[in-house]
């Protein structure tokens, strides 16, 4: 099933405001994905690219971190530069990133928490080992099998996620050596139901092409439904649950 980008702009453009304060998830995939790349990459690196850089968890770390002489960060939705501040090294690549022309010779491609919306990663990861230098570095996390997996049980609907093996062996037939490979569970928990589906409005995360249409049935069975995924804790007040399932590769061109 392709992704409707045209939805997930949508989608984003309306949780703007709210993703900086509820993407728990994503922020702490994007300081474990920094921490990666502070143990595997020591070199400069001059030129790179974001997928994907919304608000600009990853992008504020990189431009610390490694203090490019040009940094291009990509995002679909246009508004996005206005979280960020002037920066002579920032350079601004709005558009999807499966159709827009990469930047040539760069040092390293970076992306976390955005690839699962592409529709043909074989094509770009082919794209990306063009567009990086001899041995440039591609560092991404995304998302896997596990993910919102309640969501999906409860309405049938959800991205469909490529499995590790998958995107390792896809990395591998496009020329990139993969030097890291992690992936784990990460649970939040909620009070209510309703809380779970506001939080992932809030970060936009359900802008899949099929959306769920809910009405006052629909909603009280979802709540009813998602009981078998909660739990008591320790003052006795029921908790619902929502995974994610993060990915994270550290790979260089062969």
């Amino acid at each position: 099933m392709s992704v409707d980008k045209s939805k997930v702009k949508q989608r984003f453009a309306r949780a703007k405001e709210s993703y900086a304060e509820q993407a728990i998830a994503q922020q702490e995939i994007c300081q474990h994905l920094m921490m990666l790349m502070q143990k595997y990459v020591f070199q400069p690196l001059d030129h790179i690219l974001e997928i994907g850089c919304g608000s600009g968890n990853l992008t504020r770390q990189m431009l610390l971190q490694y203090q490019p002489l040009q940094y291009f960060a990509n995002d679909i939705y246009a508004p996005v530069q206005q979280f960020f501040p002037p920066n002579d090294a920032l350079h601004f690549c709005i558009g999807d990133i499966e159709k827009i022309l990469l930047p040539a010779g760069l040092n390293a491609v970076v992306s976390s928490s955005a690839l699962q919306w592409v529709n043909d990663p074989n094509r770009l990861f082919a794209q990306i080992r063009q567009a990086l230098d001899p041995h440039g570095w591609f560092i991404f996390s995304s998302f896997s099998e596990k993910n919102l997996q309640e969501i999906k049980a409860l309405t049938g609907h959800g991205l469909t996620y490529l499995s590790v093996e998958d995107t390792t062996t896809m990395l591998t037939r496009q020329g990139f050596e993969v030097l890291h490979l992690e992936q784990h569970t990460m649970t939040l928990w909620f009070s209510h139901p309703l809380k779970v589906l506001k939080h992932l409005k809030a970060t936009g995360v359900t802008a899949s092409q099929n959306q769920f249409v809910w009405n006052k049935q629909k909603l009280q069975q979802f709540y009813d439904a998602y009981l078998q995924f909660s739990q008591l804790d320790a003052d006795h007040n029921r908790q619902y649950a929502l995974t994610y399932h993060p990915i994270y590769i550290i790979a260089r061109k062969k």
